[in-house]
Parts: structure tokens; sequence; C-alpha cells
């Protein structure tokens, strides 16, 4: 504001205006002029129209601009139109509500009117009821009267006293009986009266818990459940494990009760979690049952292991195993009792499976069982002797005992089973069997005409001669063993050999030794379990069941089981495949027991030892499952401190995919026996360059892995020495240093040869020379008798009389042997 009088700007008569004096740094002061706007206040004249409504459409100048006199009719109507329809719905709500509440006072009424009705109904029926029931009551108060003899006066009194007293209290005792009127329930209602009692009304009535009981009785068969009951004392099985719900399970009491008594022991567990056996004994001792304790092995306690009665026991074909050594004519001969030409089917005429057949002898049968003879088939030799009664032991006449000879008669003798031995080839010009049965002497194998008790017979497979004789042997043989078994029993038998099929899938080769399979049995085999398919005999025909000695394939399992292992019978497919799962288990944890370093000690030590160890890693795949055993053991038998053959994979069936995937990461070959790669595979190792070899002959791939294994051998270093020289001066030439000149003395020496000084016959150095000079002429090699001048590598200490030993390294290769 200015100081020159000048009124300041603003609503005239609106603002409220004050000073206010600011003041600043210095003493410096400034006075301001402040005013405050009053808000208006439009107050309406009398007379006017109300805020609502427009402003008249002939006043243009209190209209709003732009807008036309139609435009504020039209907006006028609607206006009036709004307020008429917002009149009509509140009337038309005032009278819906009216009628609803017509509505529910009509329905009231009638209410009210029925219930009354009803009273007055049940008056009236409580009324004659009562009247009834009075005159009942008086009708036989006077009948008693009557019939009583007449009393004293002071009785008189005495019964005429209850006698005023009915006729006083008869409506209100009518009232209560007839309010219970319909319970059946048997409870008093009220005080007991002498009326009732008179009345023959039982004295005796049953109390408020008595009825409380028999409700909640009632409530519980009503929803289904047992009145509380003493309580139950069970045997409780627990395992070596037991999660806490299943322990609750057992026991039959609820979870959450076990789970306290663990928190009240100080272990905060949950249902889901495992206790072992102690701590479930605890527990279970503490709820008042009884723990009988079993093991994961109890499983197969259901496999029937019950003893036969003599009345069951029935005669059975005897089995037969032929063994000996390679090439010796097992197959052979087993050909010529069959009248077959399996050798012929047989790569390389070597015998690689376990075959099972049946002969017809007259009227007996016989089994046999085809041992492969070659060093790498040990196992399945073993298992032929564990499952056999006999076996022949087949010699050539012109090869007598050799190495797979011995081991068979090892087998034998380890198995405690008789034999018989069978000297082939005797049509042969180098025929020996005299030196057969003298070899045998060293073995403790006496034969009948060296005075033993162990029965020979001469044969030729070829024209075969001594064939009948040799069956002869093994009848009179199995006469004496008096093999029985029963038939009737659920079936018992052990796996001679197993395969993936194809078409088939898994199937194996089963010895039955008691009982007898039949088709749709459910059984357990070693880690596998399945239900018989279908069962094939040695003929290649379908047959329905299988008795004791009857070799068959089984098909129906749900994996290749292990050459070897039993099969049993059992009832459900939920036995089986629990007992399945438990082995299964117990094998995994086995090789993980095996493998696994116990301290970081021995992990070290291992670590340690493998350091300087080469592996050829192979992946192998076989036919069947004895063949893959077989070369498994022949592969760890190859290898020595340096080197050694790893089977990353050992199986059964085709070379698939994923064998060309774990050969490719570990950098490893795969072979396959008398097994082919599928077209992904082969697809997969071309592209992937892993190598795969098939064979079909099981020397052939011990041979070539050996080669392998014998490439990662470090090559020995072989030294040759070429020629010595003597010093007979040292001279120091500039540039080069000191120089012996020599004289050759053996040999010769040459300038890219090793070299050692010798100084009274002990090395002093060992290194390789700088130079080799004859005169002043450099040269390779210097003759022995010749003079030259030498010059030692980054070495100068040389003096007079020193003897220079020049030597070739050379590196020659090892093998395994």
């Amino acid at each position: 504001m200015s100081d020159d009088g000048k009124k300041p700007l603003g609503i005239q008569g609106g603002p409220r205006s004050g000073n206010v004096k600011q003041s600043f740094s210095h003493g410096r002061t400034k006075s301001v002029v402040v005013e405050t706007k009053r808000k208006r206040v439009v107050v309406p004249k009398p007379g006017a129209k109300p805020s609502g409504s427009a402003v008249p459409a002939g006043n243009p100048s209190r209209r709003p601009a732009g807008i036309s006199d139609a435009e504020m009719e039209r907006r006028l109507k609607a206006v009036q139109a709004a307020k008429a329809r917002e009149a009509d719905d509140a009337a038309k709500r005032a009278a819906e509500e009216k009628a609803r509440e017509e509505e529910r006072q009509r329905r009231r009424d009638e209410a009210e009117a029925k219930e009354r009705e009803a009273k007055e109904r049940e008056e009236k029926a409580k009324a004659k009821a009562e009247e009834e029931e009075r005159k009942k009551r008086d009708a036989e108060v006077a009948a008693r009267r009557a019939a009583a003899p007449a009393a004293a006066p002071e009785e008189r009194a005495a019964k005429t006293a209850p006698a005023r007293k009915q006729g006083q209290e008869p409506r209100r005792d009518d009232q209560r009986q007839n309010r219970n009127k319909g319970r059946d329930d048997g409870r008093r209602s009220g005080k007991l009266t002498l009326n009732q009692a008179l009345s023959g009304g039982d004295g005796r009535q049953r109390s408020l818990a008595s009825m409380k009981r028999k409700q909640e009785r009632a409530r519980q068969k009503a929803l289904g459940t047992n009145e509380p009951r003493e309580k139950i004392v069970r045997e409780v099985q627990v395992p070596e494990a037991i999660v806490v719900s299943e322990l609750a399970n057992r026991m039959a009491e609820k979870v959450p009760d076990v789970v306290k008594s663990l928190m009240q022991m100080g272990m905060m567990l949950t249902q889901n979690q495992t206790i072992d056996q102690d701590t479930a004994e605890i527990v279970v001792e503490e709820f008042g049952h009884k723990m009988v304790r079993v093991s994961d092995a109890d499983v197969e306690d259901v496999i029937d292991t019950v003893e036969d009665a003599e009345a069951d026991l029935k005669p059975r074909p005897p089995v037969i195993t032929v063994m000996g050594h390679v090439d010796h004519g097992k197959t052979s001969v087993l050909d010529s009792i069959r009248n077959a030409k399996v050798v012929s089917g047989e790569a390389g005429g070597i015998t690689q499976h376990i075959g099972a057949y049946q002969v017809k002898q007259g009227d007996a049968t016989l089994t046999f069982l085809d041992t492969p003879g070659h060093a790498a088939f040990t196992s399945m030799r073993a298992r032929g002797a564990q499952v056999t009664d006999i076996v022949v032991l087949v010699v050539a006449a012109d090869d007598a005992v050799m190495p797979q000879t011995i081991e068979a008669i090892a087998h034998a003798k380890a198995a405690g089973v008789p034999m018989i031995v069978a000297i082939n080839k005797i049509d042969l010009p180098a025929a020996q069997p005299d030196k057969v049965r003298t070899d045998l002497l060293q073995h403790e194998v006496i034969v009948e005409k060296m005075s033993g008790d162990v029965q020979d017979v001469e044969v030729s497979a070829v024209q075969g001669t001594g064939l009948d004789e040799l069956l002869e042997a093994i009848a009179l043989q199995s006469e004496i063993l008096e093999l029985k078994a029963n038939p009737k029993r659920a079936a018992a038998g052990a796996v001679i050999e197993a395969q993936l099929d194809v078409g088939r899938g898994p199937v194996a080769t089963v010895l039955v030794q008691n009982g007898t399979l039949k088709q749709g049995d459910i059984f357990v085999v070693g880690e596998q379990w399945g239900k018989v398919r279908a069962l094939v005999n040695d003929k290649g025909d379908r047959v329905k069941e299988a008795g004791p000695s009857v070799p068959v394939e089984v098909l129906g399992l749900n994996g290749t089981p292990e050459a070897g292992d039993v099969l049993n019978v059992v009832d459900t497919e939920a036995q089986a495949r629990e007992i399945a799962e438990y082995r299964a288990q117990a094998a995994k944890d086995k090789r993980a027991a095996a493998g696994a370093a116990t301290t970081l000690e021995q992990l070290m030590a291992n670590a340690k030892a493998d350091e300087n160890v080469s592996e050829l890693p192979i992946v192998v795949k076989a036919d069947v499952q004895g063949s893959a055993e077989a070369i498994a053991q022949a592969m760890e038998k190859i290898g020595n401190d340096e080197v050694r053959v790893r089977m990353l994979h050992s199986g059964v069936g085709a070379i698939t995919e994923s064998d060309v995937g774990l050969a490719e990461a570990s950098g490893a070959p795969v072979f396959g026996f008398n097994v082919r790669a599928n077209a992904p595979a082969r697809n997969s190792a071309n592209q992937k360059g892993v190598e795969i070899r098939y064979y079909s002959v099981i020397y052939d791939l011990v041979d070539d892995v050996k080669a392998a294994a014998s490439g990662l051998l470090s090559a020995e270093i072989k030294e040759n020495f070429i020629g010595y020289a003597n010093i007979k001066e040292v001279f120091k030439v500039t540039g080069i240093g000191k120089v012996a000149g020599c004289l050759v003395t053996e040999g010769v020496a040459r300038r890219s040869a090793g070299v050692r000084l010798l100084r009274d016959n002990v090395v002093i150095h060992e290194g390789t020379l700088k130079t080799l000079k004859r005169f002043k002429d450099e040269v390779a090699e210097v003759q022995s008798g010749q003079e030259c001048g030498m010059a030692f590598e980054n070495y100068d200490d040389i003096r007079p009389n020193d003897v220079i030993e020049i030597f070739e390294r050379e590196e020659v290769e090892r093998n395994l042997d």
C-alpha cells in the first residue's frame, strides 16, 4: 500500500482490513495492510421462486448465457416430469407397504385363531379325560370300601382323610399326568402322591443320572459309535523304524495323543516323522499295549517253508549237469543223447549259455543242464552244481584233465552231489582213457576201474558209442538217490538263465525244484516279482503247469532277475511286491556300504591309492544275464596296479540310446555280446563318435579288452649301453667351457645318446652331450679306438681319468598277462 492516502482496493463493504508490522534485520520494519474477504451470502427476496426453479424464460438478463428460450422450456418440462415421477413412486411404495402390513396382520390373526381353537380342543379333551379318570377312581374307592370290613373309628377317620384330600387334589395330579402323556422313558413327573401309590404305580423310579446314561447310549447308537468299553490291550508289531501316524493306527489310539506323549518325552515330532524301535517301545508301553519287535526281513516269512509230509512226496526226475573243460564235447554228448544239434547254433561252437533239456529214457525222464566250459563261466558252472542231483564230468580222452575239469570237480564236491565220469572222444587215434583215469586220481576222483566208487563210461559223441551205458549209469545213480518232491505245494525253483526278449519282455529259464508252477501263479524271484503269464517247455511248446525237475521259460516278470535267484510262489501281489522291494533296498544298501568310505581318512587313502591307476571304462550289453555276469567277472580279472577295467554298466537286452549317452559321457566303448544296437542308438553313436563293437564269442571280447587295457600301460624304459670313453685331458674352450679329450674304448659314442660321468665307478652326473667333435668337425658318432672331444650340457666338473658311459633309452610296450 502506498502512502498517498488512497483507499485500498477491494469489494466495498465486504472485506475486513488490518495492519501487520513486519520486522527485518538491522532494525528495518515494514507495515502491510491485510484484507480478509467475507463469504457472500445471497438472501432471496420475498415472493421470489425457489432456488430449484430455473430462471424465467422471459428474462434474458437472468438466464444463463448461451441458453435459448426453447432450451429453457425443455429443461423446465424435464424437471417437472422428474418431480411427478418421484411423487408417483412414493405413492406406489406407500400403497405396497400398506398392503404388506395388512397381509401380515391377517396371517397373525389366522394363526391366533388356530391356536385358540387348538387350546380349546385340548382343554375339552383334558376335561373329558379328567372326568373319566375321576369317575374310575371313585368307582374303585367305592368298591374297596364295600369290600373292606368295618374298621375302628380312628382307622375310618384316617382313611377318610385321604378321601377328602382326593376331592381337592385330583385335578392338579391329573394335569401333571396328562402333561407328561406320550413319554415312554419311565420318568416320574412331580412328587410321588398317595393316589399314585394306591393306584399300583411303581414307587421306585429311574434317577436323572440313569436317564442321562440311557439318552447317551441311544445317541451313540444312532450315530453308530460304540459306548466306551474297557481298555483293550493289543499286541503292536513295530519294525525297526515306523512313522508316528502308523504307530498310532496299530495301537488304535488317536494321533494327537501319541504326538502329545512324544512331546512329554521331549521329542517334538509330527505325525509324518519316523521314530526308531526303542522310542516306539516306550510309547507303546505308556499306552498300555504290548510291543512285538519285527524286522524288515520278516516280510519273507510268508514264503512257505513247511516240511513236506512223507506221504505227500512223489518220485521226481533227476537233474543231471554236464560239466567239463572247454571243447571236451559236453554239448556234443548231450546232442547225441537228444538227437539234436545245439553246437551248430552256438557261436564258434562254444557253449555260452546254460541249456536245460528233458530226455526220455524208457519210462524215466531225465533233466539235463548243459554248462559252458570256458574259464569265464565259473559262476554258471557253480549254479549248475547247486541245483543238480548228478554231475556228468566229460573229459576228452586225447586231452586228459584240464583247468576247467579240475574246477568242475571242485564244484561237484562243494555241492555234495555224486559224479559220473564220461571219457569222450575215444574214437580218436590219440585217445588215452587210462591216462584220464590216472590223472583223476590226483584230484581224489577214483573211478570203478581203479577200484573206486565213481562210475566211468567211455563214449564217443560223434559215433554214438557208449551213450546207452552212460544213460544206464545215470538211471542207476538216480535210483540210489531216491529223489522225491511234493508236487501239490506252492512252487519253488531256481533261475538257470534270464534274458530280455524284444517281443516277450523279461524271460527267465526256471528249474522247478519243489511244488508245481502253474499259469497265473504270483511269484517273487530275487529283486523281481511277477505273475506267470505263460510257461514254455524246452521244446518251445506252451504248457499250463510245470512239476518238480521240469525246466521251463517263465513269462510275466516285471524285470530281469539275476541268474541263480530263487523263485517262490506267494499268495498275493502285495506280498510279492513287498518282498521284492525289501530285497532291492537291502541290495542297494549293501552296494552303498561296500562302495562308501566310512571315514575321511579312508576316503583320502582310497583317492591316493587310485591316483596313479588308469581306468578303461566300458559298457557291456549281453543277450542273457549269465553271459553278462560272466563278462563282468572276466573284466574284474583284467588289470594290475597301474590299469584296470571299470564296467560302467552291464545289462541284458539291445544297446539303447541311454547306453550310448552313458558311454559318451565317460569316453567308453560299448560292447554288445550277441545283441545289436537299435536304429536310434546307432544314429546317436555316429553323431557322438561312440564306438560300438559286437561279439559272439567271449574269447574275442576278453582279448580285445585286454589289448585296450594294455594300451593304457606306460611304456617300459629299457637302457642299452652302446659305448665307453676315457677322458685323457680337459681343455677350456672359449664359448663352450670345458671340453674333455676322450678315447672311445668300447662301442660307439653318439651325439644323441645319453651319457653318465663315472668317477671311481661312481656316477657323478647323468645328462646329455652338448657337443661331439672329431678334430674340429662336429660329428654324429665316433667309433671305438678313435679320439674325440666331448662337452656336457650344463656341467663342467670333469677331470682326467674319468669314464664316460654312453647309453640309449628304448621304450618297450607292456602287455597284461
